[in-house]
This record gives C-alpha cells, structure tokens and sequence, in this order.
C-alpha cells in the first residue's frame, strides 16, 4: 500500500481525534450503552438502539484512524524548499483578472473542514509543485485552462 503523507501539524490533529475519541467519547458512549442495556427489552429501547449506533460510528473512525496514522508519513519543512511551492507550503496566485487564491498544500486527510487547504493530489497543486513567485502555471479543467501566476510562497 502506498504511503500517505501529512504535514506536522495534521498528523498532531488526527493524533488528538484519535486520543478524544478513545479516551473521552468512547467511554461516555459505552456507559450509556450499558445503562440503556440494563432497562431491559433492547429492540425498543430508543436510548439503547442511539447510543449503540453512535458506539459503532466511533469504533469505524478509532479504526480509521489507528491504520491511517499507522500508514501516514510526516513530511517537515525543509530549508531547500523556501521560495518555491513544495507541500506545506502556502501559496497564493492571481489571475489574468486579478482574482486571487490563497491556499496551503497539504494530504488529503487535511482538508477537510478547512477551505483553505488543498490536498497534494489536485490539479492546481500538482501545477504548483517546484515553482517559485513569477512562475506561470496552466491548470487544466475539465472543460477550460485556467492561467495564474504565482505571487507568494511562504512556510509560515
């Protein structure tokens, strides 16, 4: 299976999901379970079916988690990497209308919730990789090439 990578900072997110899920809301969960468990009759009791369903929807992320952080690779900054766009780095770009785009390179279990990250594996980033502030990159949709240039590379 082939590696994923993260940046720092999302691998010490999932580590702290994980660590909450585990350690915080699965314990509570379970203690519902087992009090709905001990009113008797389990196929109509709501609190039971609820709390049971929602164990399970734990369970499945902890094992996402324990193989994903398993497989993962934590990719650093780099001094080599300063003035051009690697992962990690925040980029912003601008086009032929002056619309800009500002985002930040990360894996693809980094993005979500957050609208200013873009996983690796997109075309836009995949356009970005080794470039520096003046390079011009195509980035080919489906139905159009969209022209920008890049105008900051930054780490921090």
């Amino acid at each position: 299976m082939k590696s994923k990578i993260i940046t720092r900072e999302g691998y010490q997110k999932l580590i702290a999901e994980h660590n909450r899920l585990w350690k915080e809301e699965r314990p509570e969960i379970t203690k519902m379970v087992a009090w709905a468990a001990s009113l008797g009759d389990r196929s109509d009791n709501a609190d039971y079916q609820t709390n049971k369903q929602a164990l399970r929807k734990i369970d499945r992320r902890i094992r996402f988690l324990e193989v994903t952080l398993r497989d993962i690779k934590v990719v650093d900054y780099d001094p080599q990497q300063e003035g051009k766009a690697f992962f990690g780095a925040w980029v912003t770009l601008e086009d032929e209308n002056g619309k800009e785009l500002k985002f930040r390179i990360v894996g693809p279990e980094e993005i979500y919730e957050r609208k200013d990250y873009i996983s690796i594996d997109s075309p836009i980033a995949r356009a970005c990789i080794g470039k520096s502030v003046d390079d011009e990159i195509l980035v080919k949709a489906p139905y159009s090439t969209d022209c920008w240039i890049i105008t900051s590379v930054t780490y921090a």
